[in-house]
């Protein structure tokens, strides 16, 4: 959710009150919250017209659409052409379609009732790919089909571990200085105080800066050809005596592993109805549109390497159309698009090769 600084139309700014966590993975909001903070929001795919409408099958609350700024009508404008592209390449290439992401956008804006719950504990918002497995936990290192690079990284965990050890050494945990000491502060709203991380990578960049003090992780990670998602990978510390309260992220088409680090003997995660606890270097993965929660009632700190990758029943130009959505919300958000009024109809459709320029013309 993102709110327009009407000094330059150009650029998005963050809304204050929301942590950016939820904005860099496109948190929906519900059609009212939308409606009353007048907020931009790319995966609300909104209506082109100023009218309120109520979707049939909509229980308690009307699904609605509300009347949208040139800014936000210049971005859907924009998501139609890129899809358009991405669609033509991927039917020319394999035949594959993008009826399910153009079915995300329908409901992201209101077309399309929210999600019902696949299973107990499921949590899905707006921004939702049908059809897509649904189960609180993955055992990837069994599935060598859908996750072959699984049992790499944990057979080449240690040399992850420590490094990480070595680092920690060297740096207080918390603190001026500390490996920990605010690269993700602004998630405290949601993960709560005991929660922090080292951002390796953050919506498909890298931090050069951060992968140089773990240079090894760094090569490794980059060597498996993990499919990783639009959120990020980072290091995180569960302080102790602290968890994470229960909440869900709503998106069900990235999956979340968790490589154990430091696990102290009574550390859990509880993901809808099942709890575990991780093990030092073995994975647990995770879908966190699941309700999840965390805890670390022990006097020690609690550190996993966090992995964010793509559901892996998508397609691939499933994949190609959401990271053009979110590189292009990015792009909006930073200003680097430049503002311009809407298009008429009469005046033709989008940008007419938007994709191909954002991806250099390269396959993804």
């Amino acid at each position: 959710m993102m709110a327009i600084d009407n000094n330059n139309p150009a650029k998005m700014t963050p809304h204050p009150s929301l942590p950016l966590l939820v904005l860099s993975a496109l948190t929906l909001p519900t059609a009212s919250s939308f409606q009353a903070k007048q907020h931009f929001h790319p995966s609300s795919y909104p209506r082109r017209h100023a009218t309120t409408t109520t979707h049939p099958s909509s229980s308690s609350s009307a699904l609605q659409a509300q009347r949208l700024t040139p800014r936000q009508l210049q971005f859907w404008e924009d998501v139609e052409s890129g899809l358009v592209d991405i669609e033509k390449f991927y039917q020319s290439k394999n035949g594959q379609s993008m009826e399910r992401i153009r079915t995300f956008c329908q409901r992201a804006q209101g077309e399309l009732p929210p999600p019902f719950p696949e299973v107990s504990g499921n949590q899905p918002s707006e921004e939702h790919v049908d059809g897509l497995t649904a189960k609180p936990f993955w055992d990837t290192a069994s599935d060598t089909i859908n996750f072959p690079w699984a049992t790499k990284l944990e057979d080449n965990a240690p040399i992850i571990i420590e490094e990480f050890q070595q680092k920690l050494l060297n740096n207080t945990p918390q603190g001026e200085g500390g490996l920990f000491s605010g690269d993700s502060a602004w998630q405290s709203a949601i993960m709560g105080q005991g929660w922090s991380a080292f951002r390796l990578q953050r919506l498909g960049v890298w931090n050069v800066a951060n992968c140089a003090v773990f240079p090894k992780t760094y090569d490794l990670l980059r060597g498996l050809d993990i499919p990783l998602a639009v959120r990020g990978v980072c290091f995180a510390r569960q302080a102790m005596g602290s968890g994470v309260a229960p909440h869900s992220d709503g998106r069900n088409f990235i999956l979340t592993a968790h490589l154990g680090l430091k696990v102290p003997d009574g550390c859990w995660i509880k993901v809808g109805d099942e709890e575990r606890t991780w093990s030092v270097g073995k994975l647990t993965t995770l879908d966190t549109s699941f309700e999840h929660s965390t805890g670390n009632p022990t006097n020690e700190d609690r550190h996993v390497l966090i992995i964010d990758f793509w559901h892996p029943e998508l397609t691939e130009a499933e994949r190609a159309g959401l990271e053009f959505i979110y590189d292009l919300r990015n792009k909006f958000e930073s200003g680097e698009i430049p503002f311009r009024q809407p298009r008429s109809k009469a005046e033709g459709e989008g940008l007419g090769g938007l994709w191909s320029a954002l991806t250099g013309g390269k396959s993804i």
